[in-house]
C-alpha cells in the first residue's frame, strides 16, 4: 500500500467563474470533467505536478448543499514550487490579485484567495533573510 498524492477538492458556487480563475488566472489545465445536461459539474485540473478538483455545489437534488460559513475557513493549501517569485509574477501578469511574496520559514511565499474564498499559498525555498519582503528584493535589484 502506497499513498501517492493528496488532491484538494473545492466545492464552488460558480463553476464557470472558478474554471476561468484556475485555468486562465493560475495556469491549470483541465484534464477530466463531468458534465450533466450540458453543464460542467466537476473537473480535475493540473499544473505541472499538482492537481485539484472543483465541483459545483449541488443545489437541486437529494444531495443539495451550500456552506453555512466561509468555505475552507482555517485551511490553506500550500503548493511547493521551484520559484514562488516567478509564480507570483506569472499570476500578476494574468490579472490575479496575489499578495506580494515575503520570506517565512526560509520560504518565499505568496498568498491568494480564489473566487469562493479558498486560501492558496505558493512557496519555494530561499536563503533570503526571514521576514524579507518582495518590495525589498525589487529595490535591491534596482
Amino acid at each position: 500500500m502506497k499513498l501517492r498524492r493528496a488532491v484538494p477538492f473545492f466545492a464552488v458556487s460558480d463553476m464557470q467563474r472558478s474554471v476561468r480563475y484556475y485555468v486562465h488566472g493560475l495556469g491549470f489545465d483541465m484534464k477530466r470533467d463531468w458534465t450533466v445536461g450540458g453543464e460542467l459539474r466537476w473537473c480535475w485540473l493540473e499544473r505541472d505536478e499538482v492537481a485539484l478538483m472543483l465541483q459545483a455545489y449541488p443545489r437541486d437534488d437529494d444531495h443539495a448543499w451550500s456552506p453555512t460559513g466561509q468555505v475552507g475557513e482555517g485551511v490553506t493549501i500550500y503548493f511547493l514550487c521551484d520559484d514562488a517569485l516567478a509564480v507570483y509574477r506569472d499570476f500578476r501578469s494574468r490579472g490575479v490579485d496575489a499578495a506580494p511574496p515575503f520570506v517565512g520559514n526560509r520560504m518565499w511565499v505568496t498568498y491568494l484567495r480564489d473566487p469562493d474564498g479558498y486560501s492558496l499559498a505558493f512557496e519555494s525555498p530561499t536563503d533570503a533573510p526571514e521576514g524579507m519582503q518582495y518590495a525589498e528584493l525589487e529595490a535591491a535589484a534596482g
